[in-house]
């Protein structure tokens, strides 16, 4: 059973779509990555990519963001996100969409996003397609922290010819995360 670790919703269990569609993260996972974002979060317009059962973005949203955007294309993970996102009492703050990923970016309208989280199936070619859409999303800026969870033996070279670059990497035992910044130009404007 998943729950939320912390914050106003603390404790409260998940639902999870049935089968091996998706890949809930850990709640020891999910609490180490929470403890080395926590100060980003309170306030945060946040983005959970291939969202699952929402997870990631009703913890941060539990935990003081002021708004997040859920977007996965399986109808019935779409349906546990609505539903865990009425259960913890976060509706409110929360917007599912159930697009596929790159008609989804193309559908939030925000000025600027603080975190997107993006957790694709493993092994395909997620990854890179979805990071160029969102270089080329107006709301992901120099100051956006893009979390992506990946396969420890995902070959994450690539990640760089889109435009962002690792700035840190936690390992797990089968997986890690990696928190990327779009690569600065010098000329860049505003």
């Amino acid at each position: 059973m998943m729950r939320v670790i912390a914050g106003s919703a603390r404790r409260m269990n998940l639902v999870t779509p049935k089968g091996n569609d998706t890949r809930p993260t850990q709640d020891r996972i999910k609490e180490t990555l929470f403890n080395m974002i926590q100060t980003l979060v309170p306030g945060s317009v946040f983005v959970d990519l291939f969202a699952g059962s929402g997870a990631i973005g009703i913890e941060a949203l539990s935990r003081g963001a002021k708004r997040a955007y859920f977007v996965e294309n399986n109808k019935e993970a779409a349906g546990c996100i609505a539903q865990n996102l009425q259960h913890t009492h976060l509706e409110d703050k929360g917007t599912v969409l159930k697009q596929d990923v790159v008609l989804a970016l193309r559908n939030i309208r925000e000025k600027e996003v603080d975190i997107v989280y993006m957790d694709p199936p493993y092994h395909q070619d997620e990854y890179l397609r979805t990071m160029n859409h969102l270089m080329a999303m107006p709301w992901v800026t120099e100051n956006t922290l893009v979390l992506a969870e990946c396969s420890v033996d995902e070959d994450i070279a690539a990640i760089e010819e889109t435009g962002f670059h690792v700035i840190r990497e936690k390992n797990y035992k089968s997986n890690r995360h990696l928190f990327l910044k779009k690569t600065c130009e010098e000329d860049s404007n505003e």
